[in-house]
Parts: structure tokens; C-alpha cells; sequence
């Protein structure tokens, strides 16, 4: 990784006005988990139901999308990648660079506030607080590859991301049986079930798949991700940015 390249990253990222819905989103969240908390006075169940479904199904996806395309998606539809392009960096370190910059923003504004949230709806002695913090975590690894990646193979990667994150993630994935298995969500849920044992069920924390299946569907998309992340940018000639 490259320091220059992370600063002027962070610096893009955060100078840009949608930053401010890195801030309108998780704030959002916190208000919806305050009412929340005085509608079912502190149940842990009705904190997992909001952080299963609105944090981890809608907030979550859309934050790393937010955060991934202003990290290269941005750069590269105003043509300002060529004068990174042009340096004498190594493209998978420009990458890798973009992927850190982009982890830690979400891993602030996305993982935080969704832990913050667990905690002020209701839980008991942080369990479930831990657990969604950690499913969300490797759920923002995951999340935070595909769209930076999307980013690079595609000029429409809002359009695609959008479409992905709430159709996919959160209106398929989140109902339909067979779907809910092959969604991020799911796979990163069954690390925070693992983490809960018996009291997963009773709290309403569940995933369709076992925890080995999840981590290695985790592990093999994000991989898989940043691999073809990489080979595209190695191949983006600055004439195709312009």
C-alpha cells in the first residue's frame, strides 16, 4: 500500500459532498434503534430484527457502495485517475490502497454505528452488540471488494450497485429462500450465529448457511473480487479513462 495514494484517497473521499450521507445514514440508523428501544422496551429481539434487517440488509450494502465508488468510481468518470495511472506505482498497490482507505471508512461510519445501534435498542451483556459488529465487519470486507471492483469494470457502478444492494441484498436476499443462501448478508450472519450459540434462535439472529460454508463463500467472493479489481486496473490505459 501506498500512504500518498491512501491520504489523497481519504481526501477525495471525504471532501466530496457525499460524505455527508456517510454521516445522514448512520445518524438514521441511531434514531430508528432509539425508537425502537422505547417501542419494545430494550427487547433484544426487536434490536436484532432492526440491525438484521435495515442495518445489515439496507444500510450496510448502500454505505459500501457509497464509500467504494467515491474511492475509485468517482476518480475514474472524471477522468483524475490518469494522473495516478501516470505515476510509476504498481497498479495492485494503487488498488490495495483504495480497498484500505475504503475498509476503514465503513468500518467507521457503517460498523460503529450498527454496533452503537445494536447497543441502544436492546441487548444483553453486548452479545448481540459483538455479534453484529463482527458479522457486519465481514460483511463490509466483502461488500467493500465487489463494489471497488465494480467501480473499476463499470462507469455505471451506482446503477449496478443499487440495484444489487436493494434488490438483491436487501428485497431477495432477505425473503426469498433459495436466495438468501447465496447472499453476503446471510454468509456473514452465520459468524455472529456461531458467536451467539443458543441464544441465536431466541433472538432471532439466523443465517441460511453454517458458519464453514459462510466463511468460505466470504472468503472465496472477496478473493475473487479483488483479483479481477486488480487485473482490470492493469489493464485500464489511460486512454480508455479519458
Amino acid at each position: 500500500m501506498n500512504v500518498t495514494v491512501m491520504r489523497l484517497t481519504a481526501r477525495g473521499l471525504l471532501g466530496r459532498r457525499r460524505a455527508l450521507l456517510l454521516v445522514i445514514l448512520p445518524a438514521l440508523l441511531l434514531v430508528l434503534a432509539a425508537l425502537t428501544r422505547w417501542a419494545s422496551d430494550g427487547s433484544p429481539s426487536a434490536s436484532s430484527m432492526l440491525a438484521n434487517g435495515f442495518a445489515m440488509g439496507t444500510l450496510l450494502p448502500l454505505m459500501c457502495l457509497l464509500v467504494a465508488t467515491g474511492v475509485i468510481g468517482a476518480e475514474i468518470d472524471d477522468g483524475s485517475i490518469v494522473y495516478m495511472l501516470a505515476k510509476p506505482l504498481k497498479r495492485r498497490v494503487i488498488l490495495f490502497s483504495k480497498l484500505a482507505v475504503g475498509l476503514a471508512a465503513v468500518l467507521l461510519f457503517a460498523v460503529l454505528p450498527i454496533m452503537a445501534a445494536v447497543a441502544i435498542a436492546g441487548d444483553e451483556g453486548g452479545q448481540l452488540t459483538l455479534a453484529f459488529g463482527v458479522s457486519a465487519a465481514f460483511a463490509a470486507v466483502a461488500y467493500t471488494a465487489i463494489f471497488v471492483t465494480l467501480g473499476i469494470v463499470t462507469r455505471n457502478a451506482v446503477v449496478f450497485g443499487l440495484l444489487y444492494a436493494l434488490l438483491w441484498e436487501t428485497v431477495l436476499g432477505g425473503y426469498v429462500p433459495g436466495i438468501r443462501a447465496v447472499s453476503v448478508r446471510q454468509w456473514a450472519l452465520s459468524v455472529g450465529e456461531q458467536m451467539l450459540g443458543s441464544q441465536a434462535a431466541e433472538w432471532s439472529f439466523t443465517s441460511e448457511v453454517g458458519i464453514a460454508t459462510g466463511l468460505i463463500l466470504l472468503a472465496l467472493t472477496t478473493a475473487g473480487a479483488v483479483y479481477l479489481g486488480a487485473r482490470k486496473l492493469s489493464t485500464l490505459t489511460l486512454n480508455s479513462v479519458d
